[in-house]
């Protein structure tokens, strides 16, 4: 079963191509026109071993915020049809992981019932090209659209690209491990019978 998808959206504000591929092996190719972004996202796919292409056109002149949502938009369609109903993965996944002073732990349910929990340290909320604002924006756009819980608890760092380093490559281990296949299962794992 091929689980690679390509998912577009164009509006006035943004122009967004992703390819994906769950299967993959942490291959990144991904161009936002906003690098500290572009590190993240691919952060994210390398640890998260997701084949991810993105090219991404917004609005920068006027503000980041349109460029990352919609990223986040697109980003999670794709790993909803991807799942193509769910069936058969593993559902749950979580990761904590350090990255020098920082630790972040990131735990995910693949529910189709869209909720995101953010706890970022206030002392670190320093307005920025790419802030703490900003990445909690993308993960709700990102979670909403991709039919998921989203916990994301950075429990404490010092440098705030360090506590979001640490978020994105926990992001994609969890997700890496909701996403697997589990050949135990033969529908959707959930006692209704349905997600």
């Amino acid at each position: 079963m091929s689980r690679k998808i390509d998912v577009s959206r164009k509006t006035k504000e943004t122009q967004i191509e992703i390819k994906l591929d769950l299967d993959g092996s942490g291959k990144a190719d991904i161009v936002t026109g906003i690098p500290f972004f572009d590190h993240m996202l691919t952060a994210f796919a390398v640890h998260g071993f997701f084949d991810l292409k993105i090219r991404a056109k917004g609005d920068i002149e006027v503000d980041l915020h349109h460029t990352i949502e919609d990223t986040g938009l697109v980003l999670g369609q794709a790993f909803n049809e991807a799942l193509d109903g769910k069936e058969g993965i593993i559902r749950f996944g979580d990761s904590c992981i350090p990255m020098d002073e920082s630790l972040s732990r990131v735990t995910v349910d693949l529910s189709n019932r869209p909720y995101l929990v953010y706890h970022f340290p206030d002392d670190l909320r320093a307005v920025g090209v790419f802030d703490a604002y900003l990445a909690k924006e993308f993960f709700q756009a990102f979670c909403v659209k991709g039919g998921f819980s989203l916990h994301i608890n950075a429990y404490y760092g010092d440098n705030e690209h360090h506590v979001l380093e640490s978020i994105f490559k926990a992001m994609g281990k969890s997700l890496n491990m909701a996403t697997r296949i589990n050949d135990n299962l033969c529908g959707p794992l959930s006692s209704k019978g349905s997600l």
